[in-house]
């Protein structure tokens, strides 16, 4: 008479699928059903269950197999420097087409042909009009230099309450507006405001000009240094703020396959809430609002997954001194590793008021892992520290870290909950610094 009874038929075949006989238990589902064992409708909905797994089973392991024979049959390298020029030249031109297709993309063959060079000094450019596509721009500042680029701010048609950031860059580079256009489609409206925005690019055939959106308070680098020139060190409840906003950043941004790849605090603007913040920010696992407390820039060194193999890894070097990840400095593969050692240097110098070195340390039952050398304060909350250090330097492969950083920003969000006058002192730290800032 046990034949008669479903149960039977699946505890079985749940053995069988236990030990890896996948084909047996379907079998054995099968003769349950024919028999009509009672229940039959919940032998057959466990049936069905079971057939939906083997199907993502076999799925996955599809997909690993075209990951491995993708590079054998299509001789397609699984090893890459994303920052190479030829790598660069090959991006360029399989994005070239569909670049046309986005607004605020302008394009030219010609050179500049404005009054000024683009290319002067800031002494030389300093209250001058620009016109780039119908529209005059007087340069008032500079927020910032680099090797190949200069960031200026300037009002936009002699409007003083209207001010963007302009980003000229000799010789002429599309990639970045290409970046902040998938930033644009992939994430969602709530989260998107942490990652800045690019309105026009204007191509020439000498230099070009990327129109961004201007945050007048600074990057998290200068708040860095405020404390430092007093003698202080950041206060833990907003170093444990501004480590949940970057872990989310990350989150956000490797979940969608996209990589900034120079991420360092002068690259990270810093922004304030419109209310205070509550409890309930951080009791939510995802946000609800805009209420961004950081903004991350400057997308030149970004990497979009999606224009390379599956399965692709990287091999190249960003050449950032402090920022070289540990796969970098061991010239190792690496992939989101880039972006999870630039958030432990942030986090280290918030908390240290310094750059970050690391060591080896042996791990019990063998091994080793990377640590920072610089110890913890014993009044800090070092457990959360340890973990977040110990995780993020020491990536157990090169697959998606998104499930590692969800982890760590519950960590920090339930600590920030455990007691109501954290929140408190949250809030007024960040008035005291935006009232330091805005008036230095």
């Amino acid at each position: 008479m046990f034949q008669e009874h479903a149960l039977l038929y699946d505890s079985y075949a749940q053995y069988l699928i236990a030990h890896g006989k996948l084909v047996e238990a379907d079998k054995v589902y099968g003769i349950g059903i024919s028999r009509k064992a009672e229940p039959l409708d919940n032998l057959k909905k466990m049936h069905l269950t079971f057939l939906k797994h083997l199907e993502n089973i076999l799925e996955e392991a599809d997909a690993e197999e075209q990951c491995k024979s993708s590079n054998i049959q299509k001789n397609e390298p699984s090893v890459i420097d994303p920052w190479s020029p030829s790598t660069r030249n090959t991006l360029l031109e399989k994005i070239n087409g569909g670049l046309r297709k986005f607004s605020g993309y302008y394009k030219s063959n010609k050179v500049y042909c404005g009054k000024v060079p683009l290319t002067s000094s800031l002494n030389v450019l300093r209250n001058k009009g620009i016109k780039l596509g119908g529209r005059k721009y007087q340069i008032k500042g500079s927020t910032g230099t680099g090797a190949f680029a200069k960031v200026y701010k300037a009002t936009v048609d002699s409007n003083a309450e209207e001010m963007v950031a302009l980003k000229i860059q000799n010789p002429s580079f599309t990639l970045e507006f290409y970046m902040y256009c998938q930033l644009d489609l992939r994430i969602s409206d709530v989260e998107r405001p942490s990652f800045g925005y690019a309105h026009e690019m204007h191509i020439f055939s000498d230099v070009s000009v990327l129109v961004c959106d201007y945050l007048p308070y600074g990057t998290l680098l200068d708040v860095i240094n405020s404390h430092l020139v007093v003698g202080r060190y950041m206060d833990e409840v907003l170093c444990m703020y501004y480590t949940i906003e970057m872990l989310n950043m990350l989150e956000t941004l490797h979940s969608v396959g996209i990589i900034h790849g120079d991420f360092k605090p002068d690259n990270i603007l810093v922004c304030y809430p419109s209310g205070e913040i509550t409890e309930d920010n951080f009791r939510s696992e995802k946000r609800v609002e805009r209420n961004q407390g950081l903004c991350l820039v400057d997308w030149g060194r970004g990497i979009d997954l999606a224009l390379f193999p599956s399965c692709t890894e990287f091999h190249g070097d960003c050449g950032t001194s402090g920022f070289r990840c540990i796969e970098m400095q061991e010239h190792r593969n690496w992939t989101y590793q880039v972006d999870t050692y630039g958030l432990c240097v942030v986090v280290h110098m918030m908390l240290h008021g310094s750059g970050m070195n690391v060591k080896k340390v042996p791990r019990i039952g063998g091994g080793y892992e990377w640590q920072p050398k610089q110890p913890f304060k014993r009044y800090w909350n070092v457990d959360l520290w340890q973990k977040l250090f110990s995780t993020l330097l020491n990536p157990p492969s090169n697959d998606s870290d998104v499930a590692a950083l969800q982890s760590l920003r519950a960590s920090f969000r339930q600590y920030m909950c455990s007691n109501r006058q954290l929140v408190g002192k949250l809030n007024q730290l960040l008035a005291k610094q935006k009232a330091s800032l805005c008036s230095s």
